[in-house]
């Protein structure tokens, strides 16, 4: 169904055809398409025949997860194809493991191994990656009823594996009325290892359907709907007076490094052009209490902190973002009080008209030398700076009027 979905959405079934040569496994399948109907609605139909004659170094049901990586590695595809097929047995496989209390390597695929399967991830993953897709969003899932019989006999439905593989991403699920097998272990583990996320569409403008059918007639049109759109990007409204910059938050989380070695690390990554550091207590693992230290720089800054944090602190790991900030334009100017001289930052809308003045800032250092040399309060201090500098903005535009 899925590589139906992916054919009716555009993808060439010649090319699936001729990539998944790479394989080695042709003389065990045959690959064709057809245009059936479920419940009134066409959709395209991906048969995966097997064929009689076996390979001499292949049986069709008896593979295990390390033949099937081989397989996969040595064949001439595309590297994100490679790596998202691996990356599907794999989670397959530990679900599998998890099932039968063996490890993934252990595990006898049986009908999950059989070429079908193999044809099915690879060539999903061949469809996705030729369309270009980036990201991949799952709704929630039927969960089906019922039973099926399986290798090791008659299973309820859904069965252990697809239930492993629901657990292990906490996979939003439903009932629709419908007592069938309606997700595969095949089908799971793609969704489950390919997603973002499930649950409701993101926000989205649509630009193609796919429609892929399966064998059997239900109550409700058996179709997997694929959908293909651009996400759609809210761009953040600034007030027209600020101003944008793409700015690097730094984080990262330690839980055995001395506090005393904080403050000497604020003063060196400022040194190293961050714009701001903080930090937040958090709990960690084992309970316990650690730092959650974020640095805010500019791009050309990144590798500067990211080796001081590296170097001073006992971190394995930085994760970064780049992320919009608003500002507002600023100036910092020099002001006159009765108790001396004060650097202040002035912010202001379209220019340092009185009327477009948003904040006046006193340096903080300076406004605690004149208190401590002059005896009076910083507040004191402070409160001048500001009276002063509107005073000096004032008359500036006076005389410039």
């Amino acid at each position: 169904m899925c590589l139906g979905a992916l054919v009716d959405a555009g993808v060439r079934i010649e090319y699936l055809i001729e990539q998944l040569q790479g394989l080695g496994l042709g003389p065990e399948y045959r690959l064709w398409q057809e245009t059936v109907h479920r419940q009134g609605q066409a959709a395209t139909k991906i048969y995966v025949d097997l064929l009689q004659e076996k390979s001499d170094h292949h049986h069709h049901s008896a593979r295990h997860l390390p033949e099937i990586e081989q397989i996969i590695q040595t064949a001439k595809l595309p590297d994100r194809v490679k790596d998202w097929s691996l990356q599907i047995f794999q989670k397959l496989a530990i679900a599998e493991g998890l099932v039968h209390g063996i490890t993934p390597e252990q595990v006898h695929f049986h009908e999950v191994g059989a070429t079908d399967a193999i044809v099915d991830i690879v060539g999903t993953c061949l469809g996705l990656d030729y369309l270009g897709i980036e990201k991949i969003y799952g709704s929630a899932l039927p969960t089906g009823g019922g039973t099926v019989w399986a290798a090791h006999g008659r299973l309820s439905v859904p069965v252990p594996a697809v239930l492993k593989l629901w657990e292990s991403r906490q996979v939003p699920v439903y009932h629709n009325g419908i007592d069938k097998e309606l997700v595969t272990p095949t089908g799971a583990a793609i969704l489950v290892t390919l997603a973002e996320s499930f649950g409701p569409p993101p926000q989205l403008q649509l630009q193609k359907m796919g429609l892929g059918a399966g064998s059997q007639e239900l109550p409700t049109a058996n179709i997997l709907r694929l959908w293909l759109g651009e996400l759609v990007r809210h761009e953040a409204k600034i007030p027209a007076f600020a101003q944008s910059e793409k700015i690097a938050v730094l984080e990262t989380q330690v839980d055995d490094l001395n506090p005393q070695v904080i403050g000497y690390l604020f003063e060196v990554l400022l040194k190293a052009g961050a714009i701001d550091v903080f930090t937040q207590p958090v709990g960690m693992k084992k309970s316990r209490p650690g730092i959650l230290l974020t640095v805010l720089c500019h791009l050309d800054a990144i590798a500067a902190c990211q080796e001081v944090i590296f170097r001073e602190t006992s971190t394995l790991g930085i994760r970064y973002s780049i992320q919009d900030r608003a500002i507002l334009k600023r100036e910092i100017q020099m002001v006159k009080t009765p108790y001396g001289e004060v650097r202040v930052k002035i912010a202001y809308t379209e220019n340092l008209d009185p009327q477009n003045i948003l904040n006046i800032q006193p340096e903080y250092e300076d406004c605690v030398e004149l208190a401590q040399k002059t005896g009076h309060s910083l507040q004191t201090i402070q409160q001048s700076a500001i009276t002063q500098c509107r005073s000096a903005i004032t008359t500036w535009h006076k005389t410039r009027l």
